[in-house]
């Protein structure tokens, strides 16, 4: 019997030594169904990058990750498992509204959006403007972009609404663009929680690498060299002064 008991406590051992080796590797696997009455969203996300959403405007599904990478494919049925989601939660909704009473949501505005260019900026060369946008609830963002003053609808895209740790959402927004000299880009971003738009303005010039450096220490070898001059003249006079 000792014998017996023994066994089964190195079993036991050995199945916690391999639960704390297996915690170790952590894995976020995120799946998120969701709608309201005139929208919806189905995604899945592995470790925050999103593999696979559903575009219910063009009734397709898309996997964001670029091929190279062999993506996870989920079949060829996902589109319509993910249109099927989408009726349930409606459903769903319909049912907690009549149940709750349409108790209010609790609105939390969306913070400054940030926006930045993908790659280093040069002129005549094709680029991406990103329009950053966190910290809203609940999704999602309205983003609109401009250029010069003129409301640009051609090249652009925004991602699914992706949740943060507090509840809270982020969401990009994409615009394809052509660098030329004077030309100022907006990012326009509306939401429930605003009374007012929230607008970020980008410059071309102002966001060229190496024109302000160069500027700069053209600036400062100028009066270097002056100062130097202007030294070495000083020095010439005292000594024929003296």
């Amino acid at each position: 019997m000792k014998m017996k008991v023994m066994k089964v406590m190195k079993v036991w051992e050995l199945l916690l030594i391999l639960s704390c080796v297996s915690a170790d590797i952590i894995h976020e696997d995120l799946n998120i169904a969701g709608c309201s009455e005139s929208d919806g969203e189905f995604m899945y996300a592995l470790d925050g990058e999103e593999l696979y959403y559903a575009d219910f405007t063009n009734k397709r599904g898309v996997y964001p990750t670029p091929d190279f990478i062999d993506p996870i494919s989920y079949g060829d049925d996902i589109f319509q498992f993910s249109q099927g989601e989408l009726e349930t939660c409606k459903q769903n909704l319909k049912v907690d509204r009549q149940a709750y009473k349409d108790i209010p949501l609790k609105f939390d505005p969306p913070s400054s959006p940030i926006i930045y260019p993908k790659d280093d900026v040069e002129f005549g060369v094709q680029n991406t403007l990103i329009c950053h946008v966190t910290g809203f609830y609940p999704a999602p963002v309205e983003v609109s972009w401009t250029k010069n003053g003129q409301k640009v609808t051609e090249g652009t895209s925004i991602n699914v609404p992706f949740p943060n740790t507090d509840g809270s959402f982020r969401q990009s927004s994409r615009l394809e663009f052509i660098p030329q000299q004077g030309d100022i880009y907006s990012c326009r971003v509306t939401h429930p929680a605003l009374t007012e738009p929230l607008t970020r303005m980008w410059d071309v010039e102002e966001h060229q690498p190496g024109v302000g450096p160069a500027v700069f220490c053209g600036l400062g070898l100028t009066v270097g060299l002056l100062g130097v001059a202007a030294g070495t003249f000083f020095l010439i006079k005292g000594n024929e002064c003296s």
